[in-house]
């Protein structure tokens, strides 16, 4: 049996439309799984069919959604799912809690956090014993910058779905992770007012860049496949050491500073 091969299993993946959720489709298309890529955005649809993948348009803040994609996709396959990666997810300009609007709060948890809900709710009516399901946080799930509250209270809410998750499905063998990378390098590392993280990326992280879609889409694939199967309930960073503790860069920096 090849190693960490996904032949012919059915994986469903939000936010297939760009950055990780794109790389984790392609990875996963590689390794042999029939896919279906799901996004609120049409321009994912070409995408998809460019790389022979079934496309559901969907927005994972609305419950029925979620369930029409599950449902769409045995439909579409005639058989039940083995993996769901629920990826979707949004970021928001910087905001102080002095300034805390309820709505960005409410908008971030609808997507990242209930996205990730439904996802489990639905995909594992539908998943066969033994499946997998993968979550997207994020470093900020231990802590972060000032001003991103939102974001942070949204991906840690993630990994404790995810923990309690792992231990409700455990009777089936379905297992349950979530990845928890710092800054990757797509298109919404760059969305307006979120300048203060990828200003730090190189000086803050031991490594001194950022994360690329591929090697996230590389751990998704791991937890996915039949070689991993007594990991579940885990929150696995992928950072370039930031958890580990400060960059050297970062000393050096703060040192010179002081000399001044």
């Amino acid at each position: 049996m090849k190693m960490f091969s996904l032949e012919g299993k059915v994986a469903v993946i939000t936010g297939a439309g760009s950055g990780l959720g794109l790389a984790t489709a392609k990875r996963f298309k590689a390794a042999g799984a029939q896919v279906v890529m799901a996004d609120i955005s049409e321009v994912a649809n070409k995408i998809a069919r460019d790389m022979d993948c079934f496309f559901v348009k969907t927005d994972v803040s609305k419950e029925d959604d979620v369930k029409a994609l599950m449902e769409k996709t045995v439909e579409h396959f005639g058989k039940k799912i083995d993996i769901v990666v629920n990826n979707a997810g949004i970021i928001c300009p910087e905001e102080m809690l002095i300034d805390a609007d309820r709505h960005t709060y409410e908008r971030l948890f609808s997507v990242n956090v209930m996205g990730a809900v439904f996802g489990i709710k639905y995909g594992q009516q539908h998943m066969n014993d033994g499946g997998v399901i993968l979550n997207t946080a994020s470093n900020s799930a231990n802590g972060d910058y000032a001003g991103y509250g939102p974001y942070i209270m949204s991906k840690i809410s993630v990994v404790g779905i995810t923990k309690v998750a792992a231990i409700e499905l455990a009777p089936r063998n379905i297992r349950v992770n979530c990845i928890c990378p710092n800054t990757i390098d797509t298109p919404m590392a760059y969305a307006e007012g979120c300048e203060t993280e990828l200003m730090a990326m190189k000086i803050q992280t031991p490594l001194g860049r950022m994360c690329k879609p591929d090697e996230a889409a590389a751990l998704f694939h791991f937890l996915a496949s039949d070689d991993c199967q007594y990991i579940t309930g885990e929150d696995i960073y992928i950072d370039g050491g930031l958890k580990a503790g400060p960059a050297n860069q970062l000393i050096d920096a703060i040192l010179a500073s002081l000399e001044k």
